[in-house]
């Protein structure tokens, strides 16, 4: 039996010639195109942000590698970035050797990249469109919430603060009669409701009855308006300053709202403190992205795409979403902004089903008479016109309503089919978000549309899971919605990084695989023909041989 070699494995041996970082980076490593993209990029803001004096600085496009290729390899701590910079040699040759601790590169973070990362997150998408692999002529927009990093258990209602309120104001309210002799508030009528007090105006009446010589009951009470109601009435003024138009929010992170989540890591069903993300995307390519406290996403289209157009300087041509965009405030602005709107709206698929359309009785299915204004219910009888309504919806936007009522429907045999009112039938119509469904209906049908409805499931719905399973980006860790915001844009610049790598290797391989295809093809045909000329060689030889016989045979 042969003997066993083995290799050396001496951890101390000294090289004569130590090998160079670069040799050990292979040339396909993403590492590699993240240097060449930073090394490409416009960063003077940045180093703008740095002071003069002092020692040293590391360089912030060596600090921006790192962190890009952190985000990019799930590392988001700033502790784990400090030891894969002492542990992994790609790291080391992004930073050139050099071990910025924990405390430098989130003071980086923080402090020098907050606000100039949403401009580097510009450039690199203006690349990928110089590159090819974007054009942002179409805009793939769906939303996502992501739990905040806040306490779960410190929230703060709306209706609760405001019901709380309203009661404390009915206390200092009978204190103040009790002490000002039945008179509440200066002026005021008595068929008047009491009006609200407010802190300034509570703390100017206690110091006027501070002036004022009182007994030792009332004196009690002016103290205990002081010391206990007045700062709960500033605290509830306070928490109605910081909810605004929201319902909720967090006292660890006041920018963030209780929203319910699809899946949370406590996987209990609760309302978590959570934000509203909305992203665009082309080619799973994030294109845009910005926050909103609101759960829903019907309010969110406008502002989200006039921070497209703030950060592009220009509209996107189409426009593609899901129905819950679909409302006649967005249709309105994607008309005025020339967007053309492959966005369904909430009857879209049941009005292509059978069972609707035949449904004569529907609203939807009456017979309408443009040119003189009426309807036809299923006997035949027309309904007019009998007024108009508004409705206002949260962002401000007026709908207007036409109402139609039918002349008579005492005695219809089909009365009990068609609705279930005592009086006459009645029927609400926005004829403005009736002629917008029926633009989005054709465009959806149409070639182009059926298209963007088969991309549409494959462009953000892919990159939310890729973000929330393959980066395990579920969840912030940061307060703020300033900071929030920008440690998503240092996400989503390393995700596109990320996509582009992929890309780029995928390519390479396709050409490598028909390289071989056609090497192969290649010796097929050489072997074919070799094949066919020894075959023409061996009949060549045959034919005389059969003719010699022959002539012996004779």
């Amino acid at each position: 039996m042969s003997r066993v070699v083995f290799k050396s494995n001496e951890q101390g041996q000294i090289l004569l010639f130590p090998a160079s970082l670069d040799e050990k980076v292979p040339q396909d490593s993403p590492a590699r195109l993240v240097n060449q993209i930073v090394d490409n990029l416009d960063i003077a803001q940045i180093i703008d942000t740095y002071k003069g004096g002092g020692t040293s600085a590391y360089h912030p496009r060596m600090m921006l590698k790192v962190v890009l290729y952190s985000y990019l390899n799930n590392i988001y701590s700033s502790r784990k970035i400090e030891q894969a910079l002492a542990d992994r040699i790609s790291f080391m040759w992004l930073s050139g050797g050099q071990q910025p601790d924990h405390n430098t590169i989130n003071r980086f973070r923080s402090c020098h990249l907050k606000e100039d990362i949403h401009q580097i997150f510009t450039q690199v998408v203006l690349m990928l469109v110089d590159m090819g692999y974007l054009s942002l002529d179409v805009i793939y927009v769906d939303g996502t919430k992501i739990e905040s990093r806040a306490n779960r258990y410190t929230f703060v209602w709306k209706k609760t603060v405001e019901k709380n309120k309203a009661k404390l104001e009915e206390k200092i309210r009978k204190v103040l009669e009790q002490i000002e002799e039945g008179i509440a508030i200066e002026n005021q009528m008595e068929d008047q409701p009491p009006l609200p007090i407010d802190s300034k105006e509570l703390r100017r009446r206690i110091e006027a009855l501070n002036r004022e010589n009182r007994t030792k009951a009332e004196q009690k009470a002016i103290k205990t308006l002081e010391e206990k109601q007045l700062p709960k009435l500033e605290e509830y003024e306070k928490h109605l300053a910081i909810l605004g138009d929201r319902n909720s929010y967090s006292k660890t992170d006041p920018d963030a709202t209780f929203m319910r989540m699809k899946e949370d890591h406590m996987k209990n069903g609760q309302l978590k403190p959570a934000y509203n993300v909305q992203i665009g995307t082309e080619n799973q390519f994030l294109t845009h992205y910005d926050f909103f406290p609101n759960p829903t996403d019907t309010l969110t289209f406008i502002p989200f795409m006039k921070g497209f157009c703030n950060r592009y300087g220009f509209y996107p041509d189409k426009g593609v979403a899901d129905s819950g965009y679909g409302s006649e405030e967005n249709y309105e602005f994607m008309e005025g902004n020339e967007i053309e709107p492959f966005v369904k709206y909430n009857y879209f698929h049941k009005e292509g089903k059978k069972a609707f359309r035949n449904n004569a009785f529907l609203a939807q299915n009456l017979y309408y008479n443009e040119k003189e204004d009426y309807f036809v219910c299923p006997m035949g009888q027309h309904m007019k016109k009998v007024g108009d309504s508004k409705r206002k919806t949260d962002s401000g936007y007026v709908s207007k309503i036409s109402i139609y009522e039918a002349e008579n429907c005492n005695g219809c045999p089909l009365r009990c089919l068609c609705h279930k009112s005592k009086t006459n039938r009645r029927i609400e119509v926005n004829h403005n978000l009736n002629r917008h469904k029926h633009k989005v209906r054709e465009l959806l049908t149409s070639p182009d549309g059926l298209f963007y409805r088969s991309q549409r499931p494959i462009e953000p719905e892919a990159v939310f899971g890729q973000m929330k399973y393959d980066k395990a980006y579920n969840r912030f860790r940061h307060f703020g919605e300033e900071k929030v915001k920008a440690d998503f844009a240092l996400f989503a610049t390393a995700f596109n990084i990320g996509k582009l790598w992929h890309k780029i290797n995928k390519r390479a391989e396709k050409e490598q695989e028909n390289q071989q295809i056609d090497k192969k093809i290649l010796i097929n045909t050489f072997i074919f023909i070799l094949i066919f000329r020894l075959f023409q060689k061996i009949k060549n030889k045959a034919i005389p041989y059969q003719n010699l016989t022959l002539k012996r045979a004779a």
